[in-house]
């Protein structure tokens, strides 16, 4: 399957950008090592992916090590902020989606081509979007994963709901039922929707035909005022005030929405792919919901179509340092992990979907092993904002 083969491929393409532009360049404007920021989640969830890049570097660039710092979500755009200002910039950092664009605005990044990308063409829109800022390109789609309904198929059976709704106004009408079968538990949400979860929220916005801001004269105005956004916004509304009992004043990881789930008082929730199996955690979750949890694209307010969906995901991008050299080695690495000839392991396919629309199918997600797989034709190729979660 060619999924299988992303991730490491775009790891590794990105250590080819960066190799000859590192600090730590030789006299023949070549690095002896370069500097890469990875999250803590390729650590954990595909370190096989990560090596095999890394070996395949090595391989066509003898003499350059290849120095993969792990880095945590809590801290690292203050850590890469003081490494921009004191000229110790890594080569090649991990950024999420709603990151970017902050960098890309201020230069810290290099210019990148992407045809110098293999698996270039296949590149989803959305996350392409994300890594460009006035017309060029700065990073590289590394990994996205779609949200969707994570639901519990025992509750809708017990509450009479028979198939998975097909619009919003049948999501609704279902979620009522389930206020209607379980609601007697003053805790009980038929949708656990936090007050502060814009990732979900937004989705509707896009789905009614509005959006967050638009551009024009260079500057950037808010739409959510839109009578899109507010028909949009108004059914959020309904959803929080009769089907959910989450808190108004947070979001959706505190706490995290899917061990919330876990504990048996939500009927569905709209989550990304890694949230499903997090749910079901041996230490965390709750193990004994394996084969009554399930998911379907959230369903969009015109019947039979689907709600476009927010992407969470990385992409890579090469910092400036002052030093920089030669472009070529540079672009190496990360071509290393954009080729679709690096396996990607087990564990990354259940919970992330691919970068690019190779290997992937428009397909609804569907079955225990979800691998969170592209929705719909619009949200592999929709151009909406997307953002890390």
């Amino acid at each position: 399957m060619k999924a299988r083969f992303l991730v490491a491929a775009v790891l590794a393409a990105m250590l080819a950008v960066a190799a000859t532009t590192a600090s730590g360049g030789t006299s023949k404007g070549q690095a002896d090592k370069i500097v890469v920021w990875l999250m803590v989640d390729a650590q954990s969830g595909w370190p096989e992916a990560v090596a095999t890049a890394n070996r395949n570097f090595k391989a066509q660039h003898p003499g350059v090590d290849v120095d993969v710092q792990y880095q945590s979500w809590g801290n690292h755009l203050q850590k890469l902020d003081a490494g921009l200002a004191g000229g110790d910039a890594p080569d090649v950092i991990e950024l999420g989606n709603s990151e970017m664009t902050k960098y890309m605005a201020a230069g810290a990044f290099k210019t990148l081509t992407q045809s110098a990308f293999p698996n270039n063409k296949t590149w989803l829109k959305g996350l392409k979007t994300s890594c460009q800022y006035n017309g060029k390109l700065y990073g590289v789609p590394y990994y996205a994963g779609a949200r969707a309904v994570i639901y519990r198929k025992d509750q809708y059976k017990g509450a009479g709901i028979k198939s998975t709704p097909k619009s919003l106004a049948q999501f609704i009408a279902d979620g009522k039922k389930l206020m209607k079968k379980y609601g007697k538990d003053s805790g009980y949400s038929a949708v656990y929707f936090p007050g502060k979860y814009w990732y979900a929220a937004m989705s509707f916005v896009y789905d009614y035909g509005g959006q967050i801001a638009v551009r024009t004269g260079g500057k950037w105005k808010g739409t959510l005022n839109s009578p899109q956004a507010i028909a949009a916004l108004n059914q959020v509304n309904v959803i929080a005030k009769t089907l959910t009992k989450a808190s108004r004043t947070t979001d959706e990881a505190n706490p995290q929405q899917s061990l919330v789930f876990s504990k048996g008082k939500v009927g569905s929730f709209i989550g990304n792919g890694w949230e499903w199996p997090y749910a079901l955690d041996e230490k965390l979750g709750n193990p004994s919901l394996a084969n009554v949890v399930g998911a379907y694209p959230m369903p969009s307010h015109t019947p039979g179509k689907f709600m476009p969906s927010f992407l969470g995901g990385s992409r890579r991008s090469r910092a400036a340092p002052r030093r920089a050299r030669s472009r070529k080695r540079a672009t190496s690495p990360t071509r290393r992990h954009s080729s679709p000839t690096t396996p990607r392991t087990r564990s990354w396919r259940r919970s992330h979907e691919p970068r690019s629309t190779a290997g992937s199918s428009p397909r609804a997600p569907t079955g225990r092993t979800w691998r969170m797989q592209t929705c719909c034709k619009t949200c592999s190729s929709r151009s909406s904002p997307v953002a890390h979660r």
